[in-house]
């Protein structure tokens, strides 16, 4: 199976350690959602109070297919070429790296990695409907309902192998 960490694999950062499993046939991959019209925005300076707003995004830089895809033990949101299938970026789902914005539930930042020289930036995006935002929420949900569930059941597993601890 495939390394837990970008550490054990010996990578930069969860994108290359995705990338990385993707040589790996016996690795299981996981599609929880596709959404085709996706769009991504350059963001504008970080608003200093508040959040991030999607009214104040003017620059789209790209449009294609987001997916949330587990593979291993990773979990991310890849955007890919509705055309050539190339991933354009990749975004490990972990702590802080999905923001909503405050004024619209069809807006989200989102903390890409550079798989090569392992730094990271935010990126904006939109979905044209609610029900893609939502979908995408419900995915992110589940994959990290699963993820506990099965870290729980292992917790379980282990404290009945040993039994319940001695004072």
């Amino acid at each position: 199976t495939m390394p837990l960490t970008a550490e054990e694999a010996g990578v930069p950062n969860e994108a290359a350690a995705y990338l990385k499993s993707l040589e790996d046939p016996e690795v299981i991959e996981r599609v929880r959602c596709t959404i085709p019209d996706t769009h991504i925005f350059k963001l504008p300076p970080r608003p200093t109070a508040g959040g991030w707003r999607g009214a104040d995004w003017d620059k789209e830089v790209w449009q294609g297919t987001l997916k949330v895809v587990e593979r291993g033990d990773l979990t991310v949101v890849l955007l890919v070429d509705s055309n050539t299938k190339a991933i354009f970026a990749v975004c490990p789902v972990k702590e802080g790296a999905v923001d909503r914005c405050i004024d619209s539930s069809r807006y989200f930042v989102l903390r890409v990695e550079n798989a090569a020289s392992g730094k990271h930036i935010y990126i904006g995006m939109a979905f044209n409907e609610r029900n893609d935002a939502f979908d995408f929420n419900t995915s992110l949900e589940d994959a990290r309902r699963e993820k506990q569930a099965e870290q729980e059941a292992i917790e379980a597993a282990k404290q009945y192998e040993y039994g319940p601890t001695k004072d």
